[in-house]
């Protein structure tokens, strides 16, 4: 892990050394803190570019583990489509390499090193959760579904047949209590992203999220950004 870090930094120093600093978001733990054979592609945020987004993919190798850098204050409206972008790509590679896996970088603060969140087979969908229910009429009742819609003043909102209540509006301090109380045999987590979230946000929920240890519910491969 020391020679990876080392790496890591030469790597980041380079970049400042081209005026480019890429902040990595940061979370509080991380299951995964090692991972070999890999290459490395970064979203920096640059204020010059027309999305304020600026993507270096030149070290990408379609045979290796993907690890993607991706700058904390970017919203993920300004983020998403470069990540779909090489997801597609490696998908598509013929020379993609089997049981290889997309990761995002972060800063893991309780071991003051890297940690790494896993995205491999999450799918990024622009439509409406509501648009998608419409396709599928039963989608909700025969997967036991919980959905959880993230804001971008820091509000939670979970709606869940298992919930007393139905609705709950919470945060993310409370995040992993309700979670835990709608984690039901064969039950779907639906996640929901305001597109003005920024990376670290959004980091940082899926962090709590895989953090919980859901046993018996699962989280959908689909995650929706709406505006």
């Amino acid at each position: 892990m020391k020679h990876y870090t080392l790496l890591i930094t030469i790597l980041f120093l380079f970049s400042c050394g081209n005026k480019k600093v890429l902040q990595l978001p940061e979370i509080s733990h991380s299951e995964i803190s090692d991972i070999k054979d890999v290459s490395h592609a970064y979203l920096f945020y640059d204020e010059a570019q027309p999305d304020n987004v600026e993507l270096n993919r030149k070290n990408l190798i379609s045979t290796t583990n993907w690890l993607i850098n991706v700058d904390k204050r970017l919203t993920l409206k300004q983020a998403i489509p470069h990540i779909k972008y090489l997801q597609d790509k490696k998908a598509n590679s013929s020379h993609k390499k089997e049981g290889t896996k997309n990761y995002f970088t972060c800063n893991d603060t309780s071991r003051k090193n890297l940690g790494f969140i896993e995205f491999t087979d999450v799918i990024y969908s622009h439509e409406s959760l509501d648009d998608y229910a419409s396709e599928f009429p039963n989608f909700e009742d025969e997967n036991n579904s919980t959905a959880i819609g993230f804001e971008t003043n820091n509000g939670i909102t979970i709606a869940s047949s298992s919930l007393k209540t139905f609705i709950v509006d919470t945060t993310k301090d409370s995040l992993s209590y309700y979670l835990k109380k709608t984690d039901k045999i064969n039950g779907l987590v639906v996640l929901n992203f305001n597109e003005d979230l920024s990376f670290q946000s959004y980091i940082e929920y899926k962090s709590i999220i895989k953090n919980t240890g859901l046993k018996q519910a699962k989280v959908f491969e689909k995650e929706f950004i709406f505006n």
